[in-house]
């Protein structure tokens, strides 16, 4: 019997506040969004102020490259003015009961930086900045064309004339941009999307915990498959957990799943690569599983080579292992009331909840962001809840009522903002006993 995960970080953390820094098209405001979602996952309060948002919803959104010219001293004071309000704004949420705060501005000088340390200092919140800094022109490029022309601020705008805008913008910011140095404040600096991190006085739960995340952080597309395994007998039966084999549909399953990965990542492959040259064929897609037998024999018509993780282990009921839900009800109705009430941190006695799986979890989001190759991930219902969840930005308390169907495999590729997403249904749909019952406790 595993041991239940408490608590892995304190509850009592201390306000902070997460300042980014760098030009335009560096993908600051995408890496606030990732922040964002990996703290609120883990269960911390984390919201971000994005001081464009305030600009385009107090004044409108378009506004030519001249209007950020750091010479025009009218429009400098209104973009100061809304770059305050922003703050303000942070420095009260977190005063009400928020954790992570993150200034999502180009915070490109040193004067603007200081006077957010001050405020924040004033305040007793600690300020990280975090510098994304690239050189490399493709990076950019790509940046500019697939995130900032899909702007509100160039709505409606010819591609060519937005990208030359927008390249006009950056030229101004750039002529007075100041990089972060050592005597200023704590910080992280990001260069090239991860190629190299450097770090200057990183203290505290906070900034340590987010060193790993930011260094493995990529832009390469891949698709990531979530499937849970083919149905297994004690699914057809009802029970809980265990380390039963499949059934001859989870058997089906597991072939039908093969042929569907290996079309589909070439398929993918095809559209992504160059001509002739995808970008990934079938045997480039990485097969994680559960320890659990079940999740190995669903991977072996795919491939003998997949990677098995205790991590990915389903929820453990404790002494509710081997019990139907039924017996539940019957046997404990005080385990049964008690779980009916709050899914989502209620630990089975002697076994976890749902916060404990997102904890054992986390180390495995490090290495998921990690890769490069398309994902197959075959787990059990409660993981891909937690799992899901991270990817898709849902909020941790949802997990239980997440829908994760078996013969189901729900794909998703990540974006600079989020994930996109298509389910594929694979044969036959299987409802087992006990899945029936588990949306209503």
């Amino acid at each position: 019997m595993r041991q239940p995960l408490y608590s892995l970080h304190p509850r009592d953390l201390s306000p902070h506040v997460l300042a980014m820094v760098g030009l335009p098209a560096r993908g600051k405001t995408s890496i606030a969004r990732k922040i964002t979602r990996y703290l609120s996952w883990l269960g911390h309060p984390t919201r971000v102020f994005n001081v464009g948002n305030y600009r385009r919803n107090l004044l409108g959104a378009h506004h030519p490259a001249n209007f950020f010219d750091p010479q025009n001293r009218e429009a400098r004071r209104t973009l100061d003015e809304m770059a305050m309000a922003a703050l303000d704004d942070l420095l009260a949420w977190l005063g009400g009961g928020g954790e992570v705060a993150i200034f999502d501005a180009t915070n490109s000088t040193r004067a603007r930086r200081q006077i957010v340390s001050e405020r924040c200092r004033d305040k007793g919140y600690p300020v990280v900045f975090i510098e994304s800094i690239c050189g490399d022109e493709a990076i950019v490029e790509t940046n500019v064309r697939e995130t900032k022309l899909r702007s509100p601020d160039y709505e409606g705008v010819d591609a060519s004339e937005a990208v030359r805008d927008f390249r006009a913008r950056i030229a101004h910011y750039a002529r007075a941009y100041e990089t972060v140095t050592d005597l200023e404040s704590s910080y992280i600096k990001i260069i090239d999307v991860g190629r190299q991190l450097m770090l200057n006085r990183i203290h505290g739960y906070v900034p340590a915990r987010l060193v790993p995340l930011l260094m493995n952080m990529h832009v390469a597309p891949r698709p990531i498959w979530l499937t849970r395994h083919g149905e297994s007998i004690f699914n057809q039966q009802g029970l809980l957990g265990g380390d039963a084999d499949l059934s001859p549909h989870g058997e089906a399953y597991a072939r039908n799943l093969a042929a569907f990965i290996r079309g589909r990542a070439r398929e993918l492959g095809e559209a992504s690569g160059m001509p002739g040259e995808p970008a990934w064929i079938p045997d480039d897609v990485v097969v994680w599983t559960s320890s659990l037998r079940r999740t190995m024999q669903t991977s072996r018509p795919l491939t003998q080579r997949s990677i098995s993780w205790r991590a990915l282990d389903e929820i453990d009921a404790g002494v509710c292992e081997g019990m139907t839900y039924d017996e539940i009800r019957l046997k404990m109705p005080h385990v049964f009331e008690a779980r009916s009430a709050d899914k989502f941190r209620y630990r089975y006695p002697r076994g976890e909840s749902y916060e404990d799986v997102i904890q054992r979890l986390d180390p495995l989001i490090i290495e998921l962001e990690r890769q490069r190759s398309p994902m197959l991930v075959i787990a059990h219902q409660a993981v891909l809840r937690a799992l899901y969840a991270y990817l898709m930005d849902k909020p941790p308390h949802t997990c239980p009522s997440l829908p994760i169907p078996l013969h189901t495999v729900i794909e998703l590729i990540p974006t600079a903002y989020g994930c996109e997403e298509r389910r594929f249904q694979l044969g036959p749909e299987v409802q087992s006993v006990g899945e029936a019952a588990i949306a209503h406790p």
